[in-house]
């Protein structure tokens, strides 16, 4: 296929996806800002004026990246495993992988549709917050930077999951028994700084600590760990799980399983 027969052919997937997402909103985009709005009341209203402050900033301030992140996970996830497996169910997948379309373009078109929900979802999440809070930013290239990576990291694991799940009820193990307790131990209601030295080693092993922790940072200016290690840790992950992806398409049995 020439440059231009593969661009068409990863606009038409990606053109697909945003379609799919954009046309159930109501499903897809007022859930999760309503979920974190009321994350926002209840901290706001209640926890927040109990904590007077972390790092100089207002609890609600703190939480804010947190929560965004938290979103952008979800979604870029949850978009890409519900795609998946619906063309997977109804055999459409089966349509794309007989065509002459490289899988790079295949992962890519289906991991871009995961990665704009994701990043349309946090936008509006974080738009929200100033409804409640003040906030000054410290760099929108970095928000967008870390936004995006995540994002992609996320849909690639959203890919894989489908990838090995052998049933509808098998995708919800990851965003069940993974993805939550990772994400509501990664940093997003406190600090690592309030923990036990014990514990706050556990806490580097988790990688979503270094997702909130660069936002954080591409938002307020001020983190525990360098935002050259959280930038470079989400990178790596992101080649990690692109390469397995990659494999995994190439041999082809996890797909007509």
């Amino acid at each position: 296929m020439n440059p231009s027969q593969l661009f068409t052919s990863y606009f038409t997937i990606v053109f697909k996806e945003v379609q799919r997402f954009i046309r159930v909103w109501r499903q897809t985009i007022v859930p999760p800002v309503i979920t974190t709005t009321l994350y926002y009341v209840i901290f706001w209203q209640f926890i927040g004026s109990r904590i007077w402050e972390v790092w100089g900033l207002s609890y609600m301030e703190f939480i804010v990246p947190g929560l965004v992140m938290m979103s952008v996970i979800m979604n870029s996830f949850s978009h890409v495993v519900s795609s998946f497996y619906m063309a997977k169910f109804q055999k459409t997948i089966e349509e794309i992988l007989v065509s002459p379309t490289p899988y790079p373009i295949i992962i890519a078109g289906f991991v871009t549709g995961g990665i704009i929900r994701g990043m349309v979802t946090g936008t509006i999440v974080f738009c929200v917050a100033f409804f409640f809070t003040s906030i000054s930013i410290h760099s929108f290239g970095l928000m967008f930077l870390v936004a995006f990576l995540t994002s992609l990291l996320f849909s690639l694991i959203g890919l894989l999951n489908w990838l090995l799940a052998d049933s509808f009820d098998s995708t919800s193990i990851i965003p069940n028994f993974v993805l939550t307790p990772l994400t509501y131990l990664g940093w997003v209601f406190y600090s690592i700084s309030q923990l036990p030295t014990i514990w706050q080693y556990v806490s580097h092993a988790n990688p979503i600590l270094y997702i909130v922790d660069g936002f954080r940072y591409a938002v307020h200016g001020v983190s525990d760990i360098s935002i050259y290690l959280s930038l470079g840790v989400i990178g790596l992950f992101c080649l990690l799980f692109f390469s397995i992806v990659w494999y995994l398409f190439s041999k082809g049995e996890w797909i007509r399983n």
